[in-house]
């Protein structure tokens, strides 16, 4: 099936599958971490069908969603937060990949992804990329997973990778230009079960974040 197939199957029932493995206490880690103001514009990267970026448009901020499965951001368009807010533009929603983001450099005030990273094919670059279309002064801002040896997230939910060390994430936002590089707790874990119900996963959740 490969990552595409897996997200085209699961988008009208991604945001039921997501409130399983992790709690809305993610994403207000991640917009904790930005200096968010109204009128800012920022780029959800890997965006899915809008988790982050709900919230962000509950700030004030103005989103443009980025991810490279059309029928994700299908579901996110039919979202009535798509529609923007009382000084607030629609979303723009654009289908990419992570590592050819379509925006100049310094495009955004800020740019989050939540648990893109562990699906991007060069994790590394793909944080060179977000790092790229943000102002000076802004903020990248990810979660994911620690690294973890639960096989069956790879096999069943198509996971490039088993998660990640604190200290390449940290390493990888610093050789991307960013200065002020935090990886901390996001004070929650990623819970899931294998399909026959013979594993289960409890994995620690990273908030790790850089200025331009």
């Amino acid at each position: 099936m490969g990552c595409k197939g897996y997200f085209d199957a699961v988008a009208d029932n991604w945001d039921t599958m997501r409130a399983g493995f992790f709690s809305e206490a993610v994403r207000d880690a991640a917009c904790a971490r930005a200096p968010l103001a109204p009128g800012q514009m920022a780029a959800d990267v890997g965006a899915g069908t809008g988790f982050v970026t709900e919230a962000l448009l509950a700030r004030g901020v103005a989103v443009m969603a980025l991810d490279a499965n059309a029928a994700m951001l299908d579901v996110l368009r039919r979202k009535p937060f798509a529609a923007g807010g009382p000084g607030l533009p629609p979303v723009v929603c654009r289908v990419c990949e992570g590592n050819a983001l379509p925006l100049p450099d310094g495009a955004v005030d800020h740019a989050f992804a939540n648990m893109y990273l562990h699906h991007a094919e060069d994790p590394d670059a793909a944080l060179r990329e977000m790092a790229r279309i943000v102002r000076p002064g802004g903020r990248v801002v990810l979660t994911d997973l620690d690294l973890h040896d639960n096989a069956f997230l790879l096999r069943e939910h198509h996971d490039r990778w088993p998660g990640f060390r604190r200290d390449d994430v940290a390493r990888w936002l610093g050789e991307a230009g960013l200065g002020d590089v935090r990886v901390e707790d996001a004070g929650g874990t990623c819970c899931a079960s294998s399909a026959c119900g013979c594993a289960s996963a409890s994995i620690s959740i990273f908030v790790a974040s850089g200025t331009r």
